[in-house]
């Protein structure tokens, strides 16, 4: 007997979608919102923020200027 298919909600929309190989588009529930959301990463809508540290905050091990 096979599993039964994982059901997960559309990134996009949030509507149940089938998570396995016959859902081309998983995790979304279709191609509109695989697409949508691939322009929302292209136009930079999306981002992956940085781990920026304060200017200050340099080599701890470096020695601090001498006077």
């Amino acid at each position: 007997m096979p599993a039964p298919s994982k059901l997960v909600p559309c990134p996009r929309c949030g509507v149940p979608s089938v998570f396995a190989p016959e859902n081309k588009w998983r995790p979304f529930c279709s191609e509109r919102c695989r697409v949508i959301d691939l322009g929302k990463w292209a136009s930079e809508t999306y981002r992956v923020p940085l781990d920026e540290r304060p200017e200050d905050s340099e080599d701890p091990s470096a020695k601090p200027p001498e006077s």
